[in-house]
């Protein structure tokens, strides 16, 4: 049997989002003015925060990590999005490729468990409001942190090392703007089922995880809300966690919709990816500063301080 390794790959060709020309040119634009606002207003939150002594509470200090990651994560990917829509060249180094797979994985695993963390906080906020800051010690959101970090790039170093070590086909083209997991798989030589198992159960453990730990923050959140005897209180705990809920709900929904299937739609499944690696990290600082009125405050604080120097 003639044997074949994945060094007989040294690069991949990434067909991106569409071949039309004139869509590759206008998507270069929306995507060239997401990047640009994803990195001043993410940039811009986490200076607000640092700067601000009164946005030194748990849930800043979350928010702020939050900001940190959707950052991090758009620069990962939307300049190769760019290169991608006006360059002919629409190769990748495999070690770009592994590099990227890396990260992305790590960063997307880190936001899952930290989500829950965030989901944490805002169960002992509104459960206990006067014991909130006794009990969210800045050791303790300091080790969720930490936590959600390791297990995040824990993980996505098992993904990665399982993805890359197969054989690679002679193809090379990847139908995506990135490196994906499943069309990875799909060009691999010698998958078997019980690599694919162990791949899904690793990918399936690190979504049920941080999901069951915020659906049991939530239920708890719920039953605190109902429990309360003015209309008043309940609207005021509900505003409290709704910013962290919507943003719950623009996660997971993009990983639902982009969850391995035998239904897997390629088309489907690019434009969802486009929603949740460029939009939502975008997305992300105007729901957690609009919502809030120390941010606001703390932002014309800055900027008066920023004018008269």
């Amino acid at each position: 049997m003639e044997e074949r390794n994945h060094s007989s790959v040294t690069s991949f060709i990434l067909l991106g989002l569409t071949t039309d020309t004139r869509l590759q040119l206008l998507l270069f634009m929306v995507f060239t003015f997401a990047y640009i606002t994803t990195l001043l207003c993410n940039i811009t939150l986490i200076a607000v925060i640092c700067h601000s002594s009164r946005l030194h509470t748990p849930m800043d200090f979350f928010t702020g990590n939050l900001s940190f990651l959707d950052l991090w994560y758009s620069c990962v990917y939307t300049p190769k999005i760019l290169l991608n829509c006006i360059s002919e060249d629409k190769s990748t180094s495999f070690a770009g490729c592994a590099a990227q797979f890396f990260v992305s994985g790590g960063l997307a695993c880190t936001e899952s468990y930290l989500l829950a963390a965030m989901a944490y906080d805002r169960y002992v906020a509104i459960s206990n409001p006067l014991l909130h800051a006794a009990a969210m010690t800045k050791k303790l959101c300091i080790g969720l942190v930490a936590t959600s970090y390791l297990s995040g790039f824990a993980n996505s170093t098992l993904i990665a090392s399982y993805t890359f070590t197969p054989s690679f086909c002679d193809s090379n083209v990847i139908d995506d703007f990135f490196c994906d997991l499943l069309p990875l798989v799909k060009l691999s030589c010698d998958v078997t089922d019980s690599y694919q198992s162990l791949l899904y159960f690793i990918l399936t453990f690190n979504t049920i995880l941080p999901s069951a730990l915020i659906l049991r923050s939530y239920v708890s959140i719920s039953v605190v809300i109902l429990r309360m005897c003015s209309t008043e209180g309940q609207c005021k705990a509900f505003s409290t966690s709704a910013t962290h809920f919507t943003t719950i709900t623009l996660c997971y929904g993009s990983i639902l919709c982009t969850r391995p299937s035998s239904s897997y739609v390629l088309e489907r499944d690019k434009v969802v990816s486009v929603l949740y690696m460029v939009v939502t990290p975008m997305l992300n600082p105007f729901i957690y500063s609009l919502r809030s009125q120390e941010v606001k405050e703390a932002l014309k604080t800055l900027l008066k301080r920023q004018t008269a120097s």
